[in-house]
């Protein structure tokens, strides 16, 4: 069942045009999440849905209902936002329940429904207290906890952990994957993270320049980008791109890369047949390659290693290869050094290859 559907949704400001004829579907419990670089048009897609931003062309529905015209207060939304934007003379129950009382909900219904959300985002103890009182996380728990009290089937989330330091930031987003699990609503989320993305999300949106560049499942977009924005947009560190050139046909074809190096593609899985003589971009995450100071069965090639980042359970290691540099995962104990000869082995079940000219996937 659809909860949230947009149907050729465009909008300008003037002559520039931020959203381009965008149609997008969620289903009923979905958690989905809005990925893009800054102005990608994420935050105004969320601001369309959500009533802040009226419209130049399309409709929006939620629940069955056309909702393109109504105001936000009649959508069946609940709306989070960057800034946690509490009213700091209240105290928290007085944040919780300010929106309902003014809506004229019964006294013994603001309590039930205060106590609820004060139970699941476990902020029983917090609230007599003032946000002068209250950490960042507590704050953001709060204004989660205004949103949830309004009891609705859609919620929006608009960077809401962008505030937070790096520590608050991991654990409040395993508390908003569990409140998703448990309550079963829609979830709309808006994020710049990528790790935020691939650890919430049910499906990623990821944008680019007002337009939904790839909608599918995290492992998918991160295994199968569709085109170099997406391949590189995603992960971290990003993918490795090298130039090269389609060469042979049938069980012959290879890739040469923009250094003369030759590698063969039996192992890629092609959505088309590769030509000879196409300009290529070739891509594989630094996860998908090997690195050995012997020469392994499989695709090697010589490298030289150029610097090695430490990251605790696994160190990062720069490689040149060729005229060429690139990143490879490492387990920590390899015990890699500046300038060490190594050779590098592709997993080419997990390698991209782009069309150079349109960058989209072959």
């Amino acid at each position: 069942m659809t909860s949230v559907s947009v149907r050729d949704l465009s909008l300008k400001f003037g002559s520039l045009e931020v959203l381009r004829t965008l149609n997008l579907d969620i289903d009923q419990g979905e958690f989905l999440v809005l990925l893009g670089p800054s102005g990608c048009g994420k935050s105004t897609l969320l601001n369309c849905i959500a009533g802040l931003l009226d419209i130049s062309d399309g409709q929006i529905f939620i629940s069955g209902k056309n909702v393109t015209w109504e105001e936000p207060k009649d959508r069946g939304i609940g709306m989070v936002f960057q800034s946690y934007a509490l009213y700091p003379q209240m105290t928290v129950e007085k944040n919780l329940s300010f929106g309902l009382q003014i809506a004229g909900m019964p006294k013994d219904e603001i309590s039930r429904r205060i106590e609820r959300a004060a139970e699941i985002l476990q902020i029983q103890p917090l609230l007599k207290r003032k946000p002068a009182q209250l950490s960042g996380g507590q704050r953001q728990r709060v204004a989660i906890g205004r949103a949830l009290v309004r009891d609705v089937d859609v919620f929006l989330f608009d960077e809401p952990l962008s505030n937070l330091d790096a520590k608050l930031r991991a654990e409040l987003r395993v508390e908003l994957k569990r409140l998703h699990q448990n309550l079963k609503n829609t979830m709309i989320y808006v994020t710049h993270d990528q790790i935020e993305a691939l650890t919430l999300a049910d499906r990623i949106a990821v944008m680019k320049g007002g337009i939904i560049q790839q909608l599918d499942a995290p492992l998918t977009i991160y295994n199968r980008p569709v085109n170099l924005f997406v391949a590189g947009f995603i992960g971290s560190p990003s993918m490795n791109f090298l130039p090269g050139r389609i060469e042979g046909r049938g069980d012959q074809v290879r890739v040469v890369l923009g250094s003369g190096l030759s590698v063969p593609l039996d192992g890629y899985e092609a959505g088309e047949p590769l030509r000879d003589s196409l300009e290529v971009v070739f891509g594989v995450r630094p996860e998908h390659l090997t690195v050995s100071r012997e020469p392994t069965s499989g695709p090697s090639l010589p490298a030289e290693v150029e610097l090695v980042e430490p990251m605790g359970a696994d160190s990062l290691v720069w490689l040149r290869l060729g005229t060429n540099s690139m990143s490879v995962r490492t387990e920590s104990t390899a015990g890699f050094l500046p300038e060490d000869a190594v050779h590098v082995t592709f997993d080419l079940a997990h390698a991209s290859l782009f069309d150079a000219s349109t960058e989209e996937r072959i």
